[in-house]
């Protein structure tokens, strides 16, 4: 858990060198609840597994001291959910020129263009949050609205639409993600084609994740070779622009991992992946290779290609350590499951 003057920040995460993520207390509800959201600690009672941080002079102090920060992620929850006033004391002073810190980027995750695009259009406060992602844009910042979409049809209506142009008109991006589901959007035609209007109207597609341990986990889930297939089938259905998506990635303990494919060495079929994220940074990029498994559906469920560890448990093991946590080899398998610590990146 980062800290600040000594003192503890709940309410943040920086699992990524380059990437914070802040969980405004006043955002830990959502448009909708998604059955296979991982943060379903957030909204119900169970205090000790929740993310929230009520004070942004925290988060100030802290990123005026870590200047690797450059992006910062308001997550929640929702922050679209806050009312643009409250979620404004958060960013505008961000958006200072005596700010202190080193960001680029502001990025917000939410799914209201799916769910409530009328936030962007008819609120009475649309305006001000319009206004508000200006300022960011204006103050030689990026605002990326990291958007959840999980079908094609979400952004078929005409006010979606017309929320995505509002958008852009402030200079934001919109970047957008979404879990590969059993039973919803496992079809390599309709990812393509979501990812392709996704595309004509102006945003970026970028993430596709595989399903995280949730109670509803096994009507989701799919095997990590099934995931790796769908995307490999439905990314060769559209053309070079929409190709910015990256997938199918793991949210696990270590980092974002991705599922390149399935290779044979020497008569053996292998699992090949890689990190898109690390909690160190050296582990980014390096390719790494696990046990074919037609029914492994998350990293802690695959084996190591030649001995008893992937490359980077032990490292692992040590920066937990730092962080206070003395974790066994045992227990650091279970962290490779440990969703919760996943951050954006």
């Amino acid at each position: 858990m980062p800290s600040y003057d000594g003192q503890p920040l709940p309410g943040m995460q920086h699992k990524y060198r380059e990437t914070a993520l802040f969980f405004p207390s006043q955002g830990q509800t959502c448009h909708a609840y998604c059955t296979f959201c991982f943060r379903w600690p957030q909204f119900v009672g169970l205090e000790g597994k929740k993310f929230a941080m009520r004070e942004g002079e925290l988060l100030r102090g802290y990123l005026s001291e870590h200047h690797e920060i450059s992006d910062i992620l308001f997550t929640g929850g929702d922050p679209l959910i806050m009312k643009t006033k409250t979620l404004r004391e958060y960013i505008e002073p961000l958006t200072k020129p005596d700010a202190g810190h080193n960001l680029r980027t502001v990025r917000i995750g939410s799914k209201a263009i799916a769910y409530w695009p009328h936030r962007f259009l008819y609120d009475d406060d649309a305006e001000d949050l319009l206004d508000l992602f200006r300022e960011v844009t204006n103050a030689g910042m990026q605002l990326a609205l990291m958007a959840h979409f999980n079908h094609p049809a979400e952004l078929r209506t005409p006010v979606s639409l017309e929320a995505v142009r509002r958008i852009r008109e402030t200079g934001a991006q919109i970047r957008t993600q979404t879990p590969l589901l059993n039973h919803i959007n496992a079809d390599s035609q309709l990812l393509a084609d979501m990812w392709a209007e996704q595309t004509q109207a102006g945003c970026v597609p970028y993430y596709l994740f595989v399903a995280r341990d949730t109670g509803a986990k096994r009507y989701f889930e799919l095997p990590l070779v099934d995931c790796q297939e769908i995307f490999r089938q439905a990314y060769n259905k559209v053309s070079g622009v929409s190709r910015t998506v990256r997938g199918p990635s793991m949210s696990a303990g270590p980092g974002k991992v991705q599922v390149l494919g399935v290779s044979e060495f020497r008569g053996e079929k292998l699992i090949v992946l890689r990190f898109l994220q690390g909690r160190d940074p050296d582990w980014v990029g390096k390719p790494f290779f696990a046990k074919y498994s037609d029914t492994a559906s998350w990293l802690d469920e695959l084996e190591p290609a030649e001995g008893d560890e992937f490359f980077f448990e032990q490292r692992l093991r040590e920066l937990l350590a730092e962080e206070g946590s003395p974790w066994s080899r045992e227990e650091t398998r279970i962290q490779l499951l440990d969703t919760a610590a996943a951050g954006g990146g």
